[in-house]
């Protein structure tokens, strides 16, 4: 085949721009991709750095690997814009990715109409749906995953050691978060609160035994401990794993250890969630998104050693630290998922963090606006 030169503006039409480097190879106007560009949907899909979204990052990866799900993802600009390709080769939509620090950051994203899917806890999707943004939980990504993590020099382990700490320390022990709405903070301070702990947010009040610190981001996680800015902080995975690889942190206190005994083991985090628009206009792709993403949650928790290195190499931390984790992947709203979400819900009035729609609500009065289980249970009957 005889090679052509393309113009830029040929070859930003056809979605193939690495960075500042046009490929001018003589596939590189594929008529697929003109076509998803002309007729398909742009739809915009949002995640955060984070192994507890890494599904959709080894989804993109590995592509037509997951065909068997019915539909998978073709890249057209790695890590910005993927086609989702139903498995006889029909163009469906075109995604593009987009990076939230939060998932606070993400449901503002949705209440601002810039966002049809997204991933991010469940916890902030409580909130924004709370706030009256038009959006659905669609199902769980994943379960665990959150830690409690120290300066490297601590020696505390477990519960009792971090109780014992809090109660004998002179002044407020300030705890890091990276989002005020993200799982993490909520389970933690939840757990704590029930401890008996007061809790404030309030670095005047000295009275308190916790002051919690809002860090905005999970890069700020690390230095914040370095720095000696807060005495703990509680986060997500990798991030407690890659701190304790990288020597800059001890993790103390799993979210499995926190008291009552047995409450916090299996418990939701982060979930897949779209615009009720998007639902409404876009059910197909909906549909085939919870599909592919149900079947690439089972390849990950069945093939760790791989699954790590494509989440190292995405999201930049080590993959020995990844492959640490004790998140485990799933779908499914399963009847102790179903229990931590109606737990998050009560932990959430008690801490008067609703403000509408669910204030002094219980879960089983607000599933239907919270939900649309409709396409998991499409998806796990295929299963």
């Amino acid at each position: 085949m005889t090679k052509k030169n393309y113009t830029r503006r040929e070859v930003l039409k056809a979605g193939v721009v690495v960075g500042t480097t046009f490929a001018v190879a003589p596939l590189v106007m594929r008529t697929e991709v003109l076509a998803a560009n002309k007729k398909n949907p742009r739809l915009y899909v949002g995640y955060i750095f984070t192994t507890h979204h890494t599904p959709l990052m080894v989804a993109a990866i590995r592509g037509k690997a997951f065909k068997k799900a019915g539909a998978y993802l073709r890249t057209m600009v790695p890590k910005q814009k993927y086609e989702l390709v139903s498995a006889d080769g029909s163009s469906l939509a075109v995604l593009n990715l987009i990076v939230s620090k939060s998932g606070s950051e993400t449901t503002t994203l949705f209440a601002q109409n810039r966002l049809d899917i997204g991933l991010a806890s469940s916890t902030a999707f409580m909130c924004g749906i709370d706030r009256g943004t038009k959006m659905k939980i669609l199902c769980p990504l994943h379960v665990d995953g959150m830690a409690m993590v120290f300066p490297p020099d601590s020696t505390l382990n477990g519960w009792a050691d971090v109780e014992r700490y809090i109660r004998n320390s002179k002044s407020p022990v300030k705890i890091g978060y990276h989002s005020p709405t993200s799982a993490p903070r909520v389970v933690f301070e939840g757990a704590l609160h029930k401890a008996g702990f007061k809790i404030t947010e309030n670095a005047n009040d000295v009275s308190a035994d916790i002051l919690l610190v809002d860090l905005r981001s999970t890069s700020n996680l690390m230095p914040a401990l370095v720095s000696r800015q807060v005495d703990c902080w509680v986060g997500p995975a990798p991030y407690p794993a890659v701190a304790e690889f990288k020597n800059v942190g001890h993790m103390a206190l799993d979210s499995r250890a926190l008291p009552p005994k047995g409450e916090w083991e299996n418990f939701p985090c982060c979930v897949m969630g779209a615009s009720e628009q998007a639902i409404a206009k876009h059910p197909k792709v909906i549909q085939c998104m919870t599909d592919l993403i149900t079947v690439v949650g089972d390849w990950c928790n069945a093939n760790k050693t791989e699954t790590a290195s494509i989440s190292s190499q995405w999201i930049g931390v080590p993959a020995q630290a990844v492959e640490r984790s004790k998140i485990v992947y799933t779908t499914m709203p399963s009847q102790n998922w179903m229990r931590g979400v109606g737990m998050f819900v009560s932990v959430l009035n008690s801490m008067k963090k609703f403000r509408g729609s669910l204030n002094g609500q219980k879960l089983a009065d607000v599933q239907d606006l919270l939900f649309d289980f409709s396409f998991v249970n499409r998806s796990q009957s295929k299963g």
